[in-house]
């Protein structure tokens, strides 16, 4: 069945010149080097897998292309703290709807604080009362989310459960269905069973064949953590003795 409707931004992915992709990192992920197209849903679109499969190189592959800055920020943002961004960017093809997002920011966990210093440096408003430097790690990325994502919009988040403790990870679900049923559309690559529970989102989980699409009880996450909080004296023992 498929995903897209006339009222997304962003239709699908595919890597384009797969006969001429490099063979140095990240082209020699199988993750990248199967990549088929990855239609995204409407509304929210998961990508999930072990580190180091890819997930993160792939959302910066997708944001870089659309325009955003591969640090993080949105398409205004134009700054570099260390440009270490791959070049996968160029060798993917996007298919863009007919609707435009008067919206959108791209979140990588790992530089937000570059990004925080530049919003700092811009001294713009829109992201809440108080700095974002002024905030624990966690208390920004609620800023960020609640002040500056606007709606109608694209937004690309790459691990945003890293400075979430879990009753702020369901406070950023709430956002993120606000700002869903408002006509944004999402993709987000996650770690969090409780972030990917999200009802009616898609879920690609990436295997040594490029991607599957999943439901969410059939994720690893969602099964390891299940399988845990059963009966966690017993997976400890049974983890230790291995």
């Amino acid at each position: 069945m498929s995903l897209i409707g006339s009222d997304q931004f962003l239709q699908w992915v595919e890597l384009k010149k797969k006969d001429s992709i490099p063979k140095q990192h990240p082209f020699d992920l199988p993750m990248v080097r199967n990549l088929g197209r990855i239609e995204f849903h409407r509304r929210v679109t998961f990508i999930v897998g072990e580190n180091g499969s890819g997930k993160s190189t792939l959302l910066e592959g997708i944001s870089v292309a659309w325009g955003f800055n591969a640090e993080g920020g949105s398409k205004n943002f134009s700054f570099a703290t260390s440009p270490t961004h791959s070049e996968l960017h160029g060798f993917l093809r996007l298919a863009r709807g007919t609707k435009r997002p008067t919206d959108g920011f791209f979140l990588r966990a790992e530089s937000f604080y570059n990004v925080a210093t530049y919003v700092e440096g811009l001294g713009v408003s829109g992201y809440g009362k108080n700095s974002l430097h002024e905030q624990s790690h966690g208390e920004s990325f609620l800023a960020l989310f609640m002040n500056r994502f606007r709606g109608n919009g694209l937004y690309i988040l790459d691990e945003p459960e890293a400075a979430l403790s879990p009753s702020r990870q369901l406070a950023l679900l709430v956002r993120l269905h606000q700002l869903a049923q408002n006509g944004s559309q999402f993709i987000i690559a996650t770690h969090s069973p409780l972030i990917m529970a999200y009802p009616d989102a898609s879920i690609y989980q990436v295997n040594e064949n490029g991607f599957a699409r999943v439901k969410y009880e059939e994720t690893e996450h969602f099964n390891l953590t299940k399988r845990f909080l059963n009966d966690p004296k017993r997976y400890l023992r049974e983890l230790f003795r291995e």
